[in-house]
């Protein structure tokens, strides 16, 4: 059986630059493709996973670019809509020696705006076995929250698991709205997959003791932690789980934490044992970090399972 995931958010063409260092240095960029919604459904895809995307595009060059992409990928596409007078998305990336970086967001009028809660149709939630929501999502225009709610509203009918990544982008919104915010969608998630940081931004807190009373008074299924470099924990059934991240060399980091969650959701849907699926998602967001752009390393099922378990790949 093939599991299904739906998720929803924006997509953008992302220029990446040919060198490192600061946007006032860089000359020369290559396009891309990028918005953390797509990029862990296209993750979710090359796992195995089928993965409906509701999205909005311009109905433009750049959104036709995006759509071949995401079907090609093997996405459904039937929720995503090309749109007039709202052009597509644009981000420009700066990459530091070290693999972190920085995003330049060109959004203004993005074609996301033009999604309502009327949009959002009942039987797109027929054939889902999961709803996975992130904050970026949220950030981007208040009308998005309402149609967040009913998102929530059409899993829950349908006894959906629901996981949430608060993707935290605080160029988009102050950090007390999206705090506030991320706590409602806590509220009704059934698994939570943050970044530390994230975590203490949120609910003023580094302690793992209060993550733990927050999952329970939350009554989260599972709270998921990552550390990036440090790896991951996971707190489930009054217990916390704990694994270090692979060892490699680092490019490029953005797309990590989205590869990441797919890596979980895979996991959890194939009902891995708890200790395995940190693993296996830890594996994931490492290959990502490994090539440069936001979702071209996000590695297919034998990639992961020949890097974590190190089988030897035959190259002829």
């Amino acid at each position: 059986m093939t599991h299904k995931v739906l998720t929803i958010g924006d997509a953008m063409i992302t220029m990446n630059p040919m060198t490192k260092g600061p946007l006032r240095s860089v000359t020369h960029f290559e396009r891309k493709i990028g918005g953390a919604e797509l990029n862990f459904a296209v993750a979710c895809a090359r796992l195995g996973l089928s993965c409906r995307w509701i999205s909005r595009l311009g109905n433009d060059e750049f959104g036709r670019v995006i759509y071949n992409f995401a079907r090609g990928e093997g996405l459904d596409m039937s929720a995503v809509t090309f749109v007039d007078g709202f052009p597509t998305s644009i981000n420009f990336k700066s990459i530091n020696e070290d693999g972190s970086g920085e995003t330049f967001y060109y959004r203004f009028q993005s074609p996301i705006l033009t999604l309502t809660v009327e949009d959002i149709k009942e039987d797109w939630f027929d054939d889902i076995q999961l709803v996975h929501l992130t904050g970026v999502f949220l950030a981007i225009a208040p009308n998005n929250r309402e149609i967040v709610r009913k998102i929530i509203h059409c899993a829950k009918k349908r006894n959906i698991p629901i996981s949430f990544d608060p993707n935290l982008r605080l160029k988009l919104w102050p950090l007390e709205e999206a705090a506030s915010l991320c706590k409602e969608i806590i509220s009704e998630a059934d698994l939570v997959l943050a970044g530390h940081d994230e975590m203490q931004l949120i609910f003023s807190t580094a302690s793992q003791r209060d993550w733990a009373q927050i999952a329970e008074q939350y009554q989260l299924t599972e709270l998921v932690i990552k550390q990036g470099e440090r790896g991951a924990m996971l707190y489930r059934e009054g217990q916390w789980i704990e694994k270090e991240a692979f060892k490699v060399k680092v490019v490029d980091t953005v797309g990590a934490g989205d590869g990441f969650d797919a890596g979980y959701i895979y996991a959890y849907l194939n009902r891995y044992d708890p200790e395995k699926r940190l693993i296996f998602a830890n594996g994931v967001g490492a290959l990502v970090t490994t090539v440069s752009g936001d979702n071209e390393g996000l590695p297919y099922l034998e990639e992961v399972e020949a890097f974590i378990y190190n089988k030897r790949t035959i190259e002829r």
